[in-house]
């Protein structure tokens, strides 16, 4: 979601998925550490395995209840489609279906290991602890859809707590590896070899995805939602977007709204100017001139095309390289020779503009 959900959604549920999500991430965090306790047998005389035991088992349904509470918010509050089949189904939904898709995932990881761990006298040992190693995957397929489907990823406390919970389960894990070496010394170095692979490949999605503006775009929000949520910013925030004097890191992607106005002559020939800003501080104006097409539209002879910060809206120019209806490219400089490819996705209708915008180092 982006900021403009308060608006649109229904605000206690929207912050009440928010909240539920957080605690339960938490709550996992905990189950898994305490799952790691017991795997290396940690005791004391004040503290038995078996209260480390009950705890973890509690924890794990306390889990299980919030994620029922975040699970029903989200499909009741009519913001976002999500549909009760994603809740069984992984990838199911049209909003934002991956991350949402390992939020799934991860539910039904935690459902299996709660039920054969309730019927654990009636299960084989063996069943049992093949399910258990679900959890190893359960964890950070809950992290990254928080990451990924959350609304506030960049927030200083959701980033916080996220760091803290993924720290909190990497020290337990080098315990693990640590405790008994140098036993299975091979294993064990893989083990650490590949979570730390994870660990810096999951780290650099973050910091280049949902960490970035524009992420609600990129993670596959629909386009009438990304529309419905930017107009709602534009009616909060009627004195327009937010001014800047930077363009977003290249490459960035971005949802755009504006409007369209047509100008002709008496020799057919027409004008058309496209003028629109987007969710991240940036400016754009298009100006096609050609002669109107048979079938409707432009035959486009010569174009014009601004680009830059809210603050400075044409500080690049250049021309339409590629226009196919509501699908255009183009090339842009600055004054030092710097050079965008933007490329944009719009929907024209009457005198409105919304769609998205691409743009990278040409």
């Amino acid at each position: 979601m982006t900021s403009a959900a308060v608006v649109t959604s229904t605000a206690p549920l929207w912050y009440a998925t928010r909240a539920t999500g957080v605690i339960a991430l938490i709550l996992l965090t905990a189950s898994v550490v305490l799952g790691i306790v017991v795997q290396v047998r940690a005791a004391s005389d004040r503290w038995p395995r078996l209260v480390t035991l009950g705890v973890h088992r509690n924890l794990s349904l306390l889990v299980l209840a919030f994620l029922a509470l975040h699970i029903g918010t989200a499909v009741v509050d009519s913001y976002a489609p999500v549909g009760w089949l994603s809740l069984v189904v992984p990838f199911a939904s049209s909003y934002r279906p991956l991350w949402l898709g390992l939020g799934t995932v991860a539910f039904d990881l935690l459902l299996a290991v709660t039920i054969t761990s309730l019927l654990r006298r009636r299960i084989s040992v063996r069943v049992w602890r093949a399910v258990h190693w679900a959890a190893y995957a359960c964890w950070p397929a809950a992290v990254v859809h928080g990451l990924g489907t959350g609304s506030d990823p960049r927030q200083p406390v959701v980033l916080g707590l996220t760091i803290v919970c993924v720290a909190a389960v990497l020290g337990a894990g080098v315990w693990r590896l640590a405790v008994g070496w140098p036993d299975h010394a091979r294993t064990r170095l893989v083990a650490a070899a590949t979570g730390a692979v994870v660990v810096l490949a999951a780290g650099a999605w973050a910091v280049t995805g949902p960490l970035r503006p524009g992420w609600a775009a990129r993670a596959g929000t629909p386009a009438a939602l990304l529309a419905r949520a930017q107009s709602a910013t534009a009616t909060a925030n009627p004195a327009g977007p937010a001014v800047s004097s930077t363009i977003p890191s290249l490459p960035f992607r971005t949802p755009v709204s504006g409007t369209v106005s047509n100008s002709g002559s008496e020799e057919d020939a027409v004008s058309v100017t496209v003028t629109g800003t987007g969710a991240d501080p940036v400016a754009f104006k298009i100006v096609i001139r050609g002669t109107a097409a048979s079938g409707g539209g432009v035959a486009m002879d010569s174009s014009q095309v601004f680009f830059g910060p809210t603050a400075q809206p044409q500080r690049y120019t250049g021309q339409v390289t590629k226009l196919n209806g509501g699908t255009i490219q183009a090339s842009v400089r600055d004054a030092a020779g710097e050079a965008v490819a933007l490329d944009f996705d719009l929907s024209l209708s009457g005198t409105a503009m919304t769609g998205t915008l691409s743009a990278g180092a040409a």
